[in-house]
């Protein structure tokens, strides 16, 4: 029922009215980790800065929704990319809308602070340089 209510609201009015949002994924730019149309993610309002390997939600001048990984934090900006893609994207901090705080994957929620998620995402940062050689871009 409560999904229904929010049908019509985007994003941003979702996080504010119920604090947070699950949402299905589209794009094969966070596979393995997130998979189209099966996995969903659970999206929090942003406070303060976000860290290395946060899954930021933003939002392109274009309009378009983001899911990335951070990369990288500097001044003013994160650096990002999918899991599984290899050129990098600089993100302005007010581009951001929400950050996921988890993540459905075959019906079972994983909080992103979980053990195994963290052991999969140093590993898989730490092979972001192998990927990009392989690929050429």
């Amino acid at each position: 029922m409560k999904m229904q209510a929010t049908a019509n609201l985007n994003i941003e009015q979702v996080l504010e009215k119920q604090g947070y949002a699950v949402c299905p994924v589209r794009g094969d730019s966070m596979l393995p980790m997130l998979d189209q149309k099966k996995d969903l993610v659970k999206l929090v309002p942003v406070s303060g800065t976000l860290s290395k390997y946060d899954l930021p939600l933003y939002r392109r001048p274009n309009g378009k929704l983001v899911l990335h990984r951070i990369i990288g934090v500097r001044r003013g900006y994160y650096i990002t990319c999918g899991d599984n893609r290899t050129v990098s994207e600089k993100i302005p901090f007010e581009w951001v809308i929400a950050v996921a705080e988890g993540y459905y994957k075959s019906g079972k929620y994983i909080p992103i602070d979980d053990g195994e998620y963290l052991k999969y995402v140093r590993k898989h940062c730490r092979g972001r340089w192998r990927r990009k050689i392989i690929t050429r871009d």
